[in-house]
């Protein structure tokens, strides 16, 4: 066991809680340090940290606000490589994946730099006799990140960068098997010059989020997971006065039509399928296909996903690394074993591969279900792992159907040559975030990143116009001026007026 993550707080480094919980390689299954785990005494140490900070930061002029977000931009584009390696260590993706997730937290701050335009009231004059009306947003006070193990760099720079520019303060708890990131992205942050207690980090578990999500001075709630945590994170935390946003679960549909560029179509479904192993909420791990091209798309995934180089993340030229726990890999393969016995044809099977010399880490190849019907696990459950699962459909009204049955509505995509086609699946699913051609339809940061149905609990997405919402509140003022009571000397005489 090399090293102790423990938690950041008021610029400094704080240990202790209630315990720890193991770090692991999944390259090569060997436990390589431990995470301490927040109790109450720490949580409430960091949220006083934050509470204080925020009376100076509140205050804080948008020029200075900017500044800082500026130098952390620098500091992040020139420490991706490093960044990206400690990700690659402890989560297993490859180094390229990681540095294109430090790219997506880029874009976020990046739009948190415009914050002086985005934060920019209304003012109507005269709106009645000698009376005008402006308003503008204020910051919340102190916010929290609770962000899963698939983007530990990404998924907090959704969330900080815009609170910390609205002129809240932050407290992170990130995933605890792989926490590292966030102590360099502190440290990034003092180095950019944001005082001290504005960004915490508390490592922890659910008694962490438990402590977070009832804590009275905590204003608001920003979570990313699973849907059952999610909406227990949501019921706790409205109940106790927050605001909580909650991206949760996904099962992305990828739609194939006739008239597609299939060649186009496999190769977007490969790289979106497989991509960090599909331990990501927009992966597209279902594609429908109409009958009629079925065979011919199926047979080149196949060929596509054979060429997948499955090494050690370090490794420069992989594609694909480890998964993230043991126990997520035996969950994969039992969700690939049941499919199998239900009736689906395993046409690429991952189960039990490993590079070579890795025998101990966590392991499962590119896999591909096809016939998968939707009363399957591997249909029904978000798999999280590098498994396509290929259903055939007679046509795009059979596509639309199945996602419109679908619980869950997160992203969705379409291949197609038609634009009526496109429009009419754009207009018909009940989807958040739709691709036309593009398999992972994550938006830019100016737009806001968000699912519908049991994909997302709340009312305001996350980044974006809708982040900037969410952590700051509206004040409006209605003000009248009236000329106070004047003596006005005229020809030797005097008169009052009012």
């Amino acid at each position: 066991m090399d090293y102790t993550v423990s938690h950041y707080i008021d610029g400094r480094i704080v240990t202790g809680g209630h315990g720890t919980s193991p770090v692991f390689n999944p390259s090569t299954g060997e436990q390589i340090g431990q995470t301490e785990l927040a109790d109450a005494a720490i949580v409430d140490q960091a949220v006083a940290a934050a509470k204080l900070a925020f009376e100076s930061w509140s205050q804080s002029s948008l020029g200075r606000r900017t500044a800082v977000l500026f130098a952390f931009r620098e500091l992040l584009a020139a420490n991706t490589r490093e960044l990206a390696e400690i990700v690659t260590r402890e989560h297993g993706k490859v180094v390229s994946d990681a540095a294109g997730e430090v790219g997506r937290a880029l874009d976020v701050v990046e739009f948190a730099c415009g914050i002086p335009q985005l934060l920019k009231g209304e003012y109507t004059m005269q709106a009645s006799t000698d009376l005008d009306v402006y308003s503008f947003r204020e910051p919340l006070g102190v916010c929290v990140g609770v962000t899963p193990f698939n983007f530990p760099v990404m998924c907090p720079m959704w969330m900080a960068p815009v609170a910390i520019a609205c002129g809240n303060t932050f407290v992170l708890k990130p995933a605890k098997a792989d926490p590292s990131a966030s102590l360099f992205i502190a440290d990034l942050w003092a180095k950019a010059g944001l005082p001290d207690g504005v960004f915490n980090v508390v490592q922890g578990d659910r008694h962490t989020v438990a402590a977070l999500e009832t804590h009275p001075d905590v204003r608001a709630l920003s979570f990313v997971g699973s849907t059952p945590v999610g909406r227990e994170l949501h019921d706790i935390g409205t109940a106790h006065g927050k605001r909580v946003q909650a991206l949760c679960g996904a099962k992305n549909h990828g739609v194939v039509l006739a008239d597609a560029d299939l060649d186009f179509a496999a190769s977007n479904a490969v790289a979106s399928a497989f991509g960090a192993a599909g331990e990501r909420c927009m992966a597209l791990p279902v594609i429908a296909v109409v009958d009629e091209v079925a065979d011919d798309f199926l047979a080149s995934v196949v060929e596509k996903a054979k060429a997948i180089k499955v090494a050690d993340g370090m490794t420069p030229d992989a594609d694909m690394g480890a998964i993230i726990t043991r126990a997520d890999r035996d969950r994969i393969e039992a969700t690939i074993t049941q499919a199998e016995a239900a009736g689906a044809r395993v046409v690429l099977d991952g189960r039990g591969y490993h590079p070579d010399g890795h025998e101990n880490g966590f392991w499962t190849g590119p896999t591909i279900l096809d016939h998968v019907t939707t009363d399957m696990r591997a249909y029904v459950e978000e798999i999280f792992g590098p498994v396509l699962v290929v259903l055939r459909v007679r046509d795009l009204d059979e596509g639309i159907a199945l996602i419109r049955a679908n619980p869950y509505g997160n992203g969705a995509a379409i291949f197609t040559s038609s634009g009526e086609a496109a429009r009419r699946f754009v207009r018909s699913i009940p989807v958040g975030m739709i691709g036309v051609n593009v398999p992972i339809p994550v938006p830019v940061a100016y737009h806001s990143f968000g699912g519908w149905q049991d994909s997302f609990i709340g009312e305001t997405h996350i980044y974006g116009p809708e982040g900037v919402k969410f952590f700051t509140q509206a004040k409006v003022v209605s003000q009248r001026w009236t000329q106070p009571a004047a003596t006005f000397h005229f020809a030797g005489a005097s008169q009052t007026t009012s």
